[in-house]
Order: structure tokens, then C-alpha cells, then sequence
């Protein structure tokens, strides 16, 4: 039976609507003992999360019995340690502040910060896909291809997370330059702007004339009855092969895991022809596989962050 102790993992996942926190047992018996959401409220302003935060690990502690010293934190978008500040978060109230720091200073505890892909990798490579094809101390790399892209990278069971804090951020990678909307990273035609959910609706209004979800939008396609349908689910096949024939280059993952919306289009499982053209030997033998764990895959990395860091000393 699990018990409440200084062995248990404390981590809290950050949305642009909630806040979650969890308490597992131990690494090794990642079993829930509580879990518990509360609203962002990102349009209140910085302090109200900031206060969010509070009453979150109140909450937790009040159940626990005690506060631990170390929690681990998925957030939404990049912190750069060097400068202190946080990027590319969906709640742009964050952006350019120091979210870790001024969370350790109201909490009174340790924040072991990393981006919600990175976070979606080691849960996955733990706890996950990885777990159950014995995968856990091998390369594997994951992918959120949804409203947003963005990726992750787990090597021999550690996170990379790099020396800017963007290692396995593929998502802003140059696809197709020129293409699409200028996204918030600053390029017009990176990845996110030609696979993600709303930049492939947005390309089959542009040819269409008609707005659809992706998900009828793939079905149209798998009838063979719309043309732009197939058009941008084409698009999406190509587009996915060239900007993953990169990572797959570089890496050479022994699996990628695929998350978010758009990852439960079929069609970018199985045919793997494009990516065989693309990459450097013209074999590919990497299995391309679904996520596990779902929506609880930030929440859980976010918890393994902290037995990834305090099983060495956890740097200041």
C-alpha cells in the first residue's frame, strides 16, 4: 500500500485554461496518491497565476501532510536559464518573466522547470511507449503535432534539454519558407505553420473556399470524394516526412512517439515511402507510435523531472 513520504514526486503541469498538480508514489511505483486542477486564469494577470500556484500546492500539501522541497514544473513554453525568462507561452502574460524564480520565491521550494514536449517525452519514454518496448535507455524522441508542434528529446533515460533550454524544439524548424503565416517565432513557413491543426484548416479553407475540423477533413479524404481534403492531407504527409527526415538524421531515435490532435490522423502511420527518400540511408526501420498516456503525459513528466534531478544534486 502507498503511503504519503519524502519519496513521493510532486509535479504540476501548466496550461493556457488549468493548472494541475500531481503526487506520485516513487518512480519506480508511479502510482497517483492525489491529483488536482485549478484554473489558470492567465487574463487576471502574472500575480493571480502566481497565486494560482499557491493555492494549487496548498491544496496538495493540505492532503499530503507536507510540502515537499522539490516540484517539477511542465510549462507551456521555453525558459532560457541564461536570461531568466520564459518564451513562446500561450499565455503571454508569462512571457518575459521569471517564472521559475519568482515561483521559488512564493512557494518556498526548488522548481525544476522544462517545456510541456519535453516533459510529454520522458513520461512517455518512462512511463509510456517507451516502458512497454523496453525503450527506456534508448533514443526516443516526442512529438506534439496538434494546435502547436513540438518535440522532445530522451537519451539513455535523461531528458536533453540543451544548453538554451530548446533542445528537441523541431516545431520552428524551416519547412516550407515563404508558406503560410508568420508564426509568433518570427519565421513565415516554419513546421508549425504548415502541419499544425489550425494551419492545415486554415490551407483547406484557403482551397476550398469551406471550413472544416481536421478530423473531417481526413475523412473526406479517406472517401476520395473531396480533392482539397486529399490536397491537405497531403500536405501534411509531406510536410510531416521532411521536417521529421531531419531529426531522424540527426537522432536516429530508436522510437517516436506521436501526441496532440493531429496525431490521431492514421494516415501518418504505416507508408513510410517519403521518409525512406528523405533520410541519408533510404531505410527506416523506427517505429512511428501513438502516445500512451494522453492528456496525463505533462503532469506525470513533470513529476519525473524531480527524480530525474534530485537522484544527483539538483543544480541551483
Amino acid at each position: 500500500m502507498s503511503y504519503f513520504n519524502s519519496e513521493n514526486l510532486w509535479g504540476i503541469d501548466m496550461g493556457g485554461t488549468k493548472i494541475e498538480g500531481i503526487i506520485l508514489a516513487s518512480a519506480e511505483v508511479p502510482e497517483e496518491l492525489f491529483r488536482f486542477r485549478i484554473p489558470t486564469e492567465a487574463h487576471l494577470g502574472y500575480d493571480h497565476i502566481l497565486n494560482q500556484f499557491e493555492r494549487l500546492i496548498e491544496k496538495m500539501e493540505s492532503h499530503a501532510g507536507y510540502r515537499a522541497d522539490v516540484i517539477g514544473l511542465a510549462s507551456p513554453g521555453t525558459y532560457i536559464p541564461s536570461r531568466g525568462v520564459m518564451k513562446n507561452c500561450n499565455a503571454t502574460v508569462i512571457n518575459g518573466r521569471d517564472l521559475k524564480n519568482d515561483l521559488e520565491k512564493q512557494l518556498a521550494v526548488k522548481i525544476l522547470l522544462a517545456n510541456d514536449a519535453n516533459c510529454f517525452a520522458l513520461a512517455e519514454a518512462k512511463l509510456g511507449v517507451g516502458k512497454d518496448n523496453n525503450l527506456e535507455n534508448k533514443v526516443l524522441f516526442g512529438v506534439i503535432l496538434g494546435t502547436g508542434v513540438g518535440g522532445g528529446v530522451v537519451a539513455n533515460g535523461k531528458l536533453i534539454q540543451g544548453k538554451h533550454g530548446i533542445g528537441g524544439e523541431w516545431g520552428h524548424n524551416y519547412l516550407f519558407p515563404g508558406e503560410g503565416d508568420t508564426c509568433y517565432c518570427g519565421k513565415t513557413g516554419c513546421n508549425e505553420q504548415i502541419i499544425s491543426g489550425p494551419a492545415l484548416e486554415k490551407f483547406y479553407l484557403q482551397q476550398s473556399g469551406t471550413s472544416r475540423p481536421l478530423k473531417e477533413i481526413h475523412e473526406r479524404h479517406l472517401t476520395d470524394t473531396d480533392p482539397f481534403a486529399s490536397m491537405t492531407i497531403e500536405r501534411l504527409k509531406e510536410g510531416f516526412a521532411k521536417a521529421l527526415s531531419i531529426v531522424i538524421n540527426i537522432l536516429d531515435p530508436e522510437v517516436i512517439v506521436l501526441g496532440g490532435g493531429v496525431s490521431h490522423i492514421d494516415s501518418l502511420y504505416g507508408d513510410t515511402s517519403l521518409l525512406k527518400q528523405m533520410i541519408f540511408n533510404n531505410e527506416f526501420e523506427t517505429p512511428i507510435i501513438k502516445a500512451k498516456l494522453g492528456d496525463s503525459a505533462g503532469v506525470y513528466g513533470a513529476a519525473l523531472l524531480v527524480h530525474e534531478n534530485t537522484s544527483k544534486k539538483v543544480p541551483s
